[in-house]
């Protein structure tokens, strides 16, 4: 078993620990196997009543997927390497997803990207005081994956294309509000653990559960569903000219992120429905990634923003409203023979 990942049976549950706390938990793909693997041994297995998943260390759950392997795939031409690493991925979310036994999640710290494709899908996902859940995936390049979207979609309102386009950080009762989070137990969760591996019962949670802290992001909804109105990226960008909280995180975003990312993300809040399955969602996502080291911004965001970290990306398009819609249907028409197959083996 990979030191980066912990893997037990503890009473009656399965207990899965992401275990790279001095990289914030970040998700590799043998990671993604091994958890794959993990829900397939235990789905039938009658000594484990519930899956319980954590991440070590004090920082984080799991802040994203360790993407440095895919700047130096693009180097060397094998876009390949992207297609098969989120094929895999996202199998895995959805097996969490559809997992017919309760999974609980312990969402401490940050919980962004490929975290949120890991934790939020649980059935039980827990946070405290100190959660901090995102989507920033269009500061580099990327859009809102991991089924991502989905839980976006469903957010009150038009909230999730503003957390998709903004990346902004939720704390708890933001999260829970956003449907990214369910239950919230302030303090530290050793006794809550014991009692749920002892039991193998989420009764557990409910015993421990406090009221959730006040949604910050609440006070924002009317501003957020006027401007997030908009049905382009060009659209929002000319709708964002008072000075209220949303409308300068949305301003800073469209200074800052990709603007092809940023049209696609929106464009894809479009297309889902509230009620679309995460397989829909996947597959939706998947339209873009598979064509992510080629055709989007994401190479040259991974170099601003975690290899050379000058934070001084150069988009291909200069702005949000230069970003012409045939560019963005391109990005996310059908992929034909290549699309996301989830019955597929590693």
């Amino acid at each position: 078993m990979s030191d980066d990942i912990h893997i037990r049976i503890e009473g009656r549950a399965g207990r899965i620990t992401l275990s790279r706390p001095k990289a914030l938990n970040a998700l590799t793909w043998d990671m993604c196997l091994a958890i794959e693997r993990a829900l397939d041994s235990w789905e039938a297995d009658e000594a484990v009543s519930l899956i319980l998943i954590d991440g070590a260390g004090e920082r984080a759950f799991c802040a994203g997927g360790d993407i440095a392997e895919m700047h130096e795939a693009a180097g060397r031409g094998d876009y390949g390497y992207g297609q098969r690493f989120w094929r895999d991925e996202y199998r895995m979310d959805a097996k969490l997803a559809r997992f017919p036994k309760p999974v609980v999640t312990l969402l401490h710290g940050f919980v962004m990207g490929g975290g949120v494709g890991v934790g939020c899908h649980a059935s039980h996902r827990v946070v405290r005081d100190d959660s901090r859940i995102a989507m920033p995936e269009c500061a580099i390049g990327l859009v809102p994956d991991v089924g991502g979207s989905l839980l976006l979609r469903r957010a009150p309102g038009r909230l999730g294309a503003f957390l998709g386009v903004t990346g902004h950080r939720m704390g708890p009762g933001d999260a829970i509000r956003a449907g990214f989070a369910d239950t919230y137990v302030p303090g530290d969760w050793a006794a809550l653990t014991d009692a749920l591996c002892e039991a193998g019962d989420v009764a557990a949670l409910d015993a421990a559960a406090a009221p959730a802290p006040e949604a910050a992001l609440t006070g924002w909804q009317e501003e957020i569903d006027r401007l997030y109105a908009a049905a382009t990226l060009a659209d929002l960008s000319r709708a964002v000219r008072d000075d209220g909280p949303a409308a300068q995180a949305t301003r800073k975003a469209l200074d800052a992120n990709s603007p092809l990312a940023m049209a696609c993300a929106l464009e894809m809040q479009q297309r889902l429905a509230p009620t679309a399955s995460i397989e829909t969602a996947l597959g939706l996502e998947y339209r873009f990634t598979h064509r992510a080291l080629q055709s989007s911004d994401f190479v040259e965001g991974i170099r601003a923003r975690i290899i050379d970290k000058d934070n001084a990306p150069v988009w291909r398009h200069p702005g949000p409203e230069a970003v012409p819609p045939v560019e963005v249907s391109a990005m996310l028409r059908p992929l034909g023979p290549d699309a996301l197959n989830l019955e597929e083996t590693p």
